[in-house]
């Protein structure tokens, strides 16, 4: 049964942020080693060979992608990988510093829902800089970068034991707390300019 995630677990536990707006704004850019393949007529865009695509702080990479226009201008694209190199995705989220950051056999993404489905073998991190602040592997991993929502499917291609679910959240004060509980540093002492020397009594 698939497991229903709260907007990222309340943004899993690090407070509620979504994905970059401004991203929504920006053209897509294709590039890729080979030649492709373009399709006016049904619109359709093929590309193969360390495909890469863009859109604002959006990154795809791939092997290989199938890129689709709807009728209302919105694209959906299909990304497929190797078995040395699965699908890689990564977004910044509004926070500066912080990212969505996700592996696949294969990757979907729909420009209109902003729907990202990361398909067999699917991990998804959540990222602070160089710091991981939480990960999901499953099977399928249905992200939703509009609303922060995951959605998590076991299965036979799930990276774990079992094709079991797995979600890792990381202690949102574990900075603070290493911070806090190093001592305090010795400050030198200084003579006073004020007191006077007094006699013994």
């Amino acid at each position: 049964m698939p497991l229903r995630l709260l907007p990222l677990l309340l943004a899993l536990a690090a407070g509620a942020a979504f994905a970059e707006k401004a991203d929504r704004s920006k053209p897509l850019v294709f590039s890729s080693d080979k030649p492709g393949q373009i399709d006016q007529v049904n619109q359709r865009l093929e590309l193969v060979g360390n495909v890469v695509v863009t859109k604002g702080s959006l990154a795809l990479r791939a092997e290989k992608v199938d890129v689709r226009e709807t009728r209302d201008g919105y694209h959906q694209a299909y990304a497929s990988g190797t078995s040395q190199q699965p699908v890689s995705f990564r977004q910044a989220r509004d926070v500066p510093g912080e990212a969505i950051d996700g592996t696949a056999d294969q990757v979907e993404y729909d420009t209109r829902t902003e729907v990202v489905r990361f398909i067999g073998n699917a991990r998804v991190r959540t990222t602070r800089g160089a710091m991981v602040m939480n990960e999901m592997a499953s099977a399928v991993i249905i992200y939703n970068s509009r609303t922060e929502v995951a959605t998590l499917e076991g299965g036979s291609a799930s990276p774990n034991p079992n094709g079991r679910t797995r979600i890792v959240v990381m202690p949102r004060a574990e900075a603070a707390d290493d911070a806090s509980s190093a001592p305090a540093p010795t400050l030198p002492l200084k003579p006073s300019t004020t007191l006077q020397p007094g006699k013994p009594s």
